[in-house]
C-alpha cells in the first residue's frame, strides 16, 4: 500500500510558511536578550576596572620598592646617593628606570633629594626617596604620590 503524495503547490507554500513563522525571533525575545546583555556588561565593567587599578597599583608598589632598594644599594656602594635615576642605569644598578603605571612615563617619577646636613656625601646630596608622579587618589585613600 502506497501513501498518496501530492504535489499539489499549494500544500507546499503552505507549509514553507508555516515553516518560516517559526525561523527567527520575536522582537520581544531580542529585546529581552539584549537587556540581559546589558545588565551583565554593566556588573561586569565596573569590576574589570577595578581589576586593572588594582594591577596598576601591584605593580607601583614593586616599582617603588625595587627603584628605593636600587637607590640604597647605590649609596652603601658609592659611600654617596644618586644624583639621577640614570645614575643607576649607567652604573649597571638597573638596566633602565621603571615606568610609572599612573603616568605611563619613566620621566614622571618624584624625586625626594636628601638634606645637605644629612646626607653621606655632604658636597653632593643626591636622591633619598622616590615617589609617583601621579596627582590621582589610591584605592586604600591616599594619593599616590606619597606612596
Amino acid at each position: 500500500m502506497e501513501l498518496p503524495i501530492r504535489n499539489g503547490s499549494r500544500n507546499v507554500t503552505a507549509s514553507l510558511r508555516r515553516r518560516a513563522r517559526h525561523c527567527g525571533f520575536t522582537l520581544i525575545e531580542l529585546l529581552i536578550v539584549m537587556s540581559i546583555i546589558v545588565v551583565l556588561v554593566s556588573i561586569a565593567l565596573p569590576l574589570y576596572q577595578r581589576s586593572i587599578i588594582r594591577a596598576k597599583e601591584t605593580v607601583l608598589r614593586s616599582n617603588l620598592m625595587s627603584i628605593r632598594t636600587t637607590i640604597d644599594e647605590y649609596t652603601y656602594d658609592k659611600q654617596k646617593a644618586p644624583q639621577s635615576l640614570q645614575d643607576l642605569v649607567q652604573e649597571g644598578y638597573m638596566r633602565q628606570v621603571p615606568f610609572d603605571p599612573m603616568t605611563g612615563s619613566n620621566t614622571t617619577w618624584r624625586l625626594v633629594m636628601e638634606d645637605a646636613g644629612q646626607s653621606v656625601s655632604q658636597a653632593e646630596p643626591g636622591i633619598f626617596d622616590i615617589h609617583s608622579g601621579s596627582d590621582k587618589m589610591g584605592s586604600d585613600g591616599t594619593p599616590y604620590a606619597e606612596w
